[in-house]
C-alpha cells in the first residue's frame, strides 16, 4: 500500500511578482496561527531549506514585532524581518531589507480545518532589490517553496 503525497496547490495569482500555493490543514486556525506566529518554529516548515537558526525576536509575534534568522543560500547571512500585515488567527505577514514579503492567508473552513494560503510577493521590493530577484531566479524558485513550506505547515499542524 503506498501513501498518497501530500502536495499544495499553485495558484496563479496574474502578477508575475506574487507566487501563491494553498493548502488544507486538518487544524483550526489557531493552531496553524500559533506555527506561523513563533518564529522559533520557522525553519521547521521552511520549504526552501534557507533558514538555519532562528537568533531573535519574541515567541509570539504581532504587529511591527521584529525577529532575526541565520540564513544560508550560497553563503551564511544573517536577515531581520518585521510583521508588517497581523490579524491573530487569519493573517501574518512580515518583510526585511529588500521589502519583499511573506504572507500567509487563513481561513477557517469551518469544520476543524483550516485553509492557508502563502504567497510571496516581490511588489513592494524597490528597482535595485527587483534586479536581484531577477538575477537569483527567486520567482520561479520561490513557488517550489513557498508549495513545500505549505506541505511541511501541514505536517507539523496535524502532528499537534
Amino acid at each position: 500500500m503506498t501513501q498518497e503525497k501530500v502536495l499544495a496547490e499553485i495558484i496563479e495569482t496574474g502578477n508575475s511578482k506574487i507566487k501563491s500555493a494553498r493548502i488544507v490543514i486538518e487544524a483550526k486556525p489557531s493552531v496553524v496561527f500559533s506555527i506561523l506566529n513563533n518564529p522559533k518554529r520557522h525553519k521547521d516548515i521552511d520549504g526552501s531549506a534557507t533558514i538555519t537558526a532562528n537568533i531573535s525576536g519574541p515567541d509570539e509575534l504581532k504587529l511591527s514585532s521584529k525577529f532575526g534568522m541565520k540564513m544560508h543560500l550560497g553563503v551564511n547571512y544573517r536577515i531581520r524581518n518585521t510583521v508588517v500585515e497581523y490579524k491573530k488567527d487569519e493573517l501574518i505577514a512580515w518583510k526585511h531589507l529588500g521589502q519583499w514579503r511573506w504572507r500567509y492567508v487563513l481561513v477557517d473552513l469551518g469544520n476543524g480545518s483550516t485553509q492557508v494560503t502563502e504567497s510571496f510577493d516581490g511588489t513592494y521590493a524597490p528597482g535595485i532589490a527587483q534586479v536581484w530577484l531577477n538575477f537569483r531566479k527567486a520567482y520561479p524558485w520561490t513557488q517550489i517553496a513557498v508549495a513545500k513550506t505549505l506541505v511541511r505547515l501541514k505536517a507539523a499542524a496535524e502532528a499537534n
